[in-house]
């Protein structure tokens, strides 16, 4: 895979419901690139501590909008001390997560208006978005089975109502309908090399489409 790295490395972020495959995707990709892999929320060490308050099961119920400024909080700690840095050295950055998932699971799944979010995470983040979304997309029955076969305990999320993850999937359909220009939406169906050949298809065309 040829890449001619720009002054400003491009930020890839992987969005996808649980179970959809997006965090082994995401860590192939930036092994290919040779990018920084990162994740949403986490990624520091605040965030890594505020990832543990949001997704432990004993932190019990979390009112939502509550929820959504932790995430916030989590996505502002990782810009500034993570994203911008790496990417203003050259380098891509690809993360797990970042804040489309915010959109999906705090504006669709938890039902806050989405445009509010949109302009708290633009505050959050300095008016830094993901240059590149890829959607990693399986059917419902193929997400449950696989966090079936996982075998780990559920966290805070993946233990919510199939409800919420519907509407979280809905919402990732809407933001990518949205914006082609910077989504790209990815067949999760099937073996891990197939699945990774369809995203470096997808690689290549974003930079022959960015001219890099």
């Amino acid at each position: 895979m040829t890449d001619a790295t720009p002054a400003r490395g491009w930020f890839v972020a992987f969005e996808g419901g649980e179970g959809s495959g997006k965090s082994t995707q995401a860590r192939l990709l930036a092994e290919a690139i040779g990018g920084f892999l990162t994740r949403e929320p986490g990624g520091t060490p605040l965030g890594d501590q505020l990832r543990r308050l949001l997704l432990d099961p004993a932190s019990g119920a979390i009112d939502r909008r509550a929820e959504a400024l932790l995430m916030a909080a989590d996505r502002a700690q990782h810009v500034s001390e993570v994203v911008r840095p790496a990417l203003g050295s050259g380098r891509h950055v690809v993360s797990d997560r970042s804040a489309m998932s915010f959109l999906a699971y705090q504006g669709w799944g938890r039902g806050l208006p989405v445009e509010e979010l949109r302009r708290l995470s633009d505050w959050a983040s300095g008016g830094l978005w993901p240059d590149l979304v890829v959607l990693v997309d399986v059917a419902p029955q193929v997400a449950a089975a696989r966090r079936a076969a996982d075998g780990h305990a559920p966290d805070r999320l993946e233990a919510e109502v199939d409800g919420f993850h519907e509407r979280v999937r809905v919402g990732f359909a809407a933001l990518a309908e949205a914006d082609p220009r910077r989504w790209v939406v990815i067949d999760g169906d099937g073996a891990v090399e197939e699945v990774a050949e369809r995203v470096n298809g997808a690689w290549a065309a974003f930079l022959c489409q960015a001219g890099g």
